[in-house]
């Protein structure tokens, strides 16, 4: 906010109450308006909205319109080529290369545009493990931005732990800064830029917060690697006896929705660092998709919807009554909320959990022809690890049309791997193999047909399946081996229909779902030619046979 005419704003009086001695002069942000360092939720609600930049809803939730951006911009990102970081990034489609120069000349135009504006800063940590923790500070024009990142990373505990907090990592989420592409060479105005040497990122005309959240992965998947440290989008639960479940899958397919079990405590439900010691959640809070919540399948996050202290991006409401309509995808598919993970009553309060039994890949199949669920070897995991297949759901990124697309996004996460997946695939091999780690693969996508014929299989269902295999109940049932991938698909599962166990019977036409079937498999093996002279031969050897 450029307040040029000096209004006195709520939280002014408290601006500088909660200051770090490292102050915004280190990042060459001077002559600044006014800065409102590490204020808490409250204090941030009563800017935002002094601001015009949200409303509150019913029950106290804070409504939000993230502008022209409704998901990640992935085709502007880009990654400062430099000597250090040179060699071990994976250059290409997720990490585009860009010139120290140029970015030298963006950060200073940042600078140039943030003089004579108020900003927002919150230094807090990314990592829940006081070893492998990143101290991050986020600079942000928006007064909700700043309460988001108060929600997603882990904030220090006490003042003087502010005080003396200095950033390994700074973020400046700049929404009202655009790019000149003709001078920065960049796609568009929308730009988000990583320097590993200056430890810096920069994302500019995006009010999206998920690029914030983001690009802060990115950061640690670069990171702890190079330290032995393998990290995941994945989500993490814990059972009573003490067996941590991993979640690997992209947006729409189960990440959040899964892992927020009842019955199980939530370590959390996006990003997770796995080292010697175990599994610690990157953030201290939860980002889901809430298009079409329902309140019995999802009673958590539902609630979570309509807590005070829960940020509503793009989620449509009454503006007279204030009541949210979660079913309206007027502005978008991908209406997000953001709410500490403490919103779930579940949630394992260190978010730290031991190594884990059980490593569920999610896929979302929208062809209607992968089995719900079946056991990996490990070679088979690390295969389908590096492959990465599910569908993209409308609306996580920016250019989806309404039906979902076949993708395969390396490592479950390929915007935001920095290394190549081959890398990522030996860490994690290593891992499962020291800890004796069960791997399965589990559909949340179609039966019965592909999109548009067949439906998609009920979480009722999803979740007996999985209660069932992290209980250990599939330990005593039959296993097939499926004809086309290899893996072993159970050949019954207590209370589950066996029309949903065996999808080619749902089908009306066996010879049509062979084809789909093959035709599937066939993409596979196309996209694993990029990553066969990377990966070993057992790994090459687990895929699809046609």
């Amino acid at each position: 906010m450029n307040n040029i005419l000096d209004i006195k704003s709520p939280a002014e009086g408290q601006a500088g109450a909660v200051k770090s001695d490292y102050g915004l002069d280190n990042h060459g942000l001077v002559d600044l308006n006014r800065v409102y360092w590490n204020l808490p939720t409250e204090a941030l609600y009563e800017e935002a909205i002094f601001r015009g930049e949200g409303k509150i809803t019913q029950q106290g939730a804070f409504v939000t319109n993230t502008g022209k951006h409704t998901a990640r911009a992935a085709n502007d990102k880009f990654v400062t080529r430099e000597p250090e970081s040179e060699s071990h990034v994976w250059w290409g489609q997720y990490n585009r290369p860009y010139s120290n120069d140029k970015f030298s000349e963006l950060l200073a135009r940042v600078q140039g545009y943030l003089q004579g504006r108020d900003v927002f800063v919150q230094d807090t940590y990314c990592g829940a493990d006081e070893r492998w923790r990143l101290p991050v500070r986020v600079v942000t024009e928006l007064a909700w931005h700043s309460m988001f990142v108060r929600n997603m990373f882990v904030a220090p505990k006490t003042n003087e732990e502010y005080r003396r907090h200095v950033p390994q990592f700074t973020v400046l989420a700049v929404t009202g800064f655009k790019a000149f592409p003709q001078v920065d060479a960049t796609p568009s105005q929308t730009v988000i830029a990583i320097n590993f040497a200056q430890k810096l990122c920069i994302i500019g005309n995006s009010g999206y917060a998920g690029e914030i959240k983001k690009s802060v992965f990115t950061i640690m998947n670069y990171l702890l690697p190079l330290q032995g440290v393998m990290t995941m989008h994945c989500s993490a639960n814990v059972g009573k006896r003490g067996d941590t479940a991993l979640f690997f899958g992209l947006s729409g397919t189960g990440k959040t929705t899964l892992s927020a079990d009842p019955r199980r405590g939530l370590i959390g439900d996006d990003e997770h660092g796995w080292s010697d010691d175990g599994i610690f959640n990157f953030e201290g809070g939860c980002y889901a998709k809430v298009i079409s919540l329902s309140p019995t399948a999802e009673p958590q996050i539902h609630a979570a919807t309509h807590r005070f202290g829960t940020i509503l991006e793009n989620v449509m409401f009454d503006p007279v009554t204030r009541i949210i309509d979660l079913d309206d995808d007027t502005r978008t598919e991908n209406t997000r909320a953001s709410y500490p993970l403490e919103f779930i009553d579940n949630a394992v309060p260190g978010k730290v959990g031991g190594h884990p039994k059980n490593i569920i890949f999610l896929t979302c199949d929208a062809q209607g022809v992968m089995p719900p669920i079946a056991k990996l070897s490990v070679p088979q995991a690390l295969y389908h690890f590096v492959s990465g297949y599910t569908s993209k759901i409308a609306g996580t990124e920016i250019g989806l049309g309404e039906e979902p697309e076949i993708t395969f996004s390396t490592c479950y996460g390929g915007p935001f791997m920095v290394h190549r997946p081959a890398f990522y695939a030996e860490l994690l091999r290593r891992k499962i193999e020291r800890h004796g780690v069960d791997c399965w693969l589990l559909n949340t996508g179609w039966v019965g047909g592909p999109y548009g014929v067949g439906k998609r299989i009920s979480i009722k269902y999803t979740r007996t399946m999985l209660n069932h295999t992290l209980d250990g109940m599939l330990a005593d049932v039959q296993f097939a081996t499926d004809p086309v991938f290899g893996f072993q698909v159970p050949k019954s599962c207590p209370d589950i229909p066996d029309g949903v166990m065996n999808p080619a019977a749902a089908w009306p036409s066996q010879d049509a779902y062979m084809k789909r079937y093959k035709g599937l498999a066939s993409r596979f093996i196309d996209n694993f030619k990029k990553f066969e002279d990377d990966c070993p031969d057992d790994v090459k050897a687990a895929g699809p046979k046609i």
